[in-house]
């Protein structure tokens, strides 16, 4: 039986604890219960903190602990160990836990394809100061993706994904994304058919893969570059206009080549590809909160061909325009 750490610290959320243990617990447990058959577990878990005492998390909660992570001197091969979502202010949990930093730089050398650690939207950060993640794939909460990357500028961060596997580490996005990462290590080292009947126990839908459905639109202006800045500004008031690059490169007073350049350096990305996410996000917002058509609002955010429309909309946020708007619609 695969014994389950879930590392417990001050300013945890709650739900990312108990709810990863639930999941565990539970899995061969509740289907069996269900079907009137003998329960067979394949998980046991335990909650271990810096001092072994109770950690408080950010809604006030104080959860118990099993025992001590210090007391646990090396990775053990049949352990699989998961840091919960930090709720409470990134900076000063980091701060806060040097040694635990420490104990969990021990993974930075495991080498197999065996998930040995695995973290939860923000607790990412904890596993990227240590240089766990250092040269791998990883995913966070998609609202602190920029920080991530100014931070963790050698981690191959992809926000858009709800779960990333790199060798023996494993990343969950989004604040509940301890769904879909629990089921995901139950199928790893359970089986797909536990993992199966642990989703439909619980009711989950196992079959999300993107966390871009519910990511909204980056400012990224935390860069001082006045020209570029006056290109954003201009472009947030004007977006569904026709736009060319070198009427953009007329405003800001550089070449076309200076402005792709400086753009790029700025924010991560070319004019184009930043007009194209002003426009989607624009168009999420009708779909959301009004009964415009798909073919009204193409047009609204600068569009003609409501076919083309569709498929980079598809390619933004993981849905076609008429499935986002029956899932966010109101």
């Amino acid at each position: 039986m695969k014994t389950v750490t879930i590392i417990g610290f001050n300013g945890a959320l709650a739900s990312a604890i108990t709810g990863v243990i639930d999941l565990f617990r539970m899995a061969g447990v509740t289907w069996a219960r269900v079907h009137g058959e003998p329960p067979q577990p394949y998980f046991r878990t335990r909650l271990l903190t810096e001092t072994g005492e109770a950690c408080r998390c950010i809604n006030g909660l104080s959860i118990g602990a099993d025992g001590s992570w210090r007391d646990v001197a090396a990775v053990d091969s049949n352990d699989l160990v998961i840091i919960p979502t930090i709720g409470a202010p990134i900076d000063q949990v980091l701060a806060d836990n040097p040694k635990l930093l420490t104990w969990l730089s021990q993974f930075r050398s495991v080498n197999d394809d065996q998930v040995r650690i695995a973290s939860n939207c923000t607790g990412a950060f904890l596993l990227a100061e240590a240089g766990v993640l250092n040269g791998r794939q990883a995913t966070t909460h998609w609202g602190f993706s920029n920080q991530f990357r100014q931070r963790f500028p050698e981690v191959d961060l992809q926000p858009d994904r709800l779960v990333t596997v790199d060798g023996h580490v494993a990343c969950a996005g989004g604040g509940m994304a301890w769904w879909d990462l629990g089921v995901y290590l139950v199928e790893r080292h359970a089986g797909a058919q536990v993992a199966r009947e642990l989703a439909k126990a619980f009711v989950i839908d196992a079959g999300r893969s993107s966390q871009a459905p519910y990511s909204a639109l980056q400012a990224r202006r935390y860069h001082s570059d006045a020209d570029i800045l006056k290109v954003q500004e201009w472009l947030d008031t004007h977006y569904s206009d026709p736009v060319t690059l070198s009427s953009l490169a007329s405003l800001s007073g550089l070449t076309e080549r200076s402005l792709i350049r400086r753009f790029k350096a700025a924010t991560g990305d070319s004019p184009t590809g930043y007009l194209q996410v002003l426009r989607i996000e624009s168009a999420r917002q009708h779909l959301e909160n009004s009964r415009l058509t798909v073919e009204e609002v193409t047009r609204l955010v600068g569009y003609e061909d409501v076919s083309s429309f569709s498929r980079l909309f598809r390619k933004h946020t993981g849905l076609s325009p008429g499935a986002y708007r029956a899932r966010f619609g109101r």
